[in-house]
């Protein structure tokens, strides 16, 4: 398991500004009025130019409140950062269901900041380009992988061995391709003609609010995780269900046995670990930080 580290990174502002004076008065008064007028535009210029994005590295954070969804590894990381001053010393975390709702809540200046996948975060911010901007440092690493029961090893090991064979001949990549790297002409993946499921079906609890990893489009879950969990299904001979939950309920259909398992871009913790085993990492991903511009 990949120890989920922060990395800090400074980033570097600046501000420049060019005034051109092109009138000349034969008085000293007026030159001494006109220096002062410049002055008074150049220092409100340079007022509103630093006001355009208040927070631009992590260290900016200090004191804000962040807002994250409810239950997710953003959620956990932002929550140990209140109050830490050797940390992001966060005035407060505002928890929300809906990622989508988070946002909103910054759009409208409830909340300074919010803590989010870098990949939903990019689809956010492309939807908000006026609006929204992304910190260039992301806020912590993480590994993806799927959740299930402790009671069911069998499952976890027939798993490990479907990740690895569709990694390796490029099923993984082509669903990337579609999803993240968006190649012209990507189709992701389809079930070969003739597929079969002797094996019955697999019950797979998601939170499809999470693009793209899992969203709704046409009536239909879709997404990274979707289409990565049909193609270990058709692999092992399964049919696959998904069943659309939030977030933070997740781990315990898949405990309670109301699902076989749980894909929903969910990163490997050890407090996870307590209740779960995870199979081997599908995706890496990175917490990053979404503010006003």
């Amino acid at each position: 398991m990949k120890k989920i580290t922060r990395r800090s990174f400074l980033a570097a502002a600046g501000l420049s500004a060019a005034l051109a004076l092109t009138a000349c008065s034969s008085t000293s008064s007026s030159t001494a009025a006109s220096s002062s007028a410049a002055s008074e535009a150049a220092s409100e210029a340079a007022s509103s130019e630093a006001s355009t994005q208040a927070i631009q590295t992590l260290e900016d954070l200090d004191g804000k409140t962040v807002g994250v969804q409810l239950g997710t590894t953003g959620d956990l990381m932002m929550s140990e950062e209140v109050g830490k001053a050797d940390g992001l010393n966060l005035a407060g975390v505002e928890q929300y269901n809906k990622a989508a709702d988070a946002v909103q809540a910054l759009l409208t200046n409830k909340i300074d900041a919010v803590c989010i996948d870098d990949q939903v975060a990019k689809n956010f911010v492309a939807a908000n380009p006026d609006e929204l901007v992304m910190l260039d440092t992301a806020y912590a690493e993480e590994s993806y992988a799927i959740a299930v029961s402790k009671d069911n090893p069998e499952l976890t090991e027939a798993l490990n061995g479907a990740i690895a064979e569709l990694m390796s001949d490029g099923t993984l990549d082509a669903i990337l391709d579609k999803y993240i790297a968006k190649v012209e002409g990507a189709t992701g993946y389809v079930s070969p003609e003739g597929t079969e499921y002797p094996n019955g079906t697999l019950v797979m609890a998601t939170n499809a609010a999470f693009d793209p990893y899992e969203y709704i489009e046409n009536g239909e879950i879709v997404g990274i995780d979707a289409e990565f969990a049909k193609a270990l299904c058709d692999k092992l001979g399964y049919e696959l269900e998904i069943e659309d939950m939030e977030f933070d309920s997740i781990i315990a259909a898949v405990v309670s046995g109301k699902a076989d398992f749980g894909m929903a871009g969910m990163t490997v913790t050890p407090e996870r670990e307590e209740q779960i085993d995870f199979t081997d990492t599908y995706c890496t991903a990175a917490q990053n930080i979404i503010v006003l511009k």
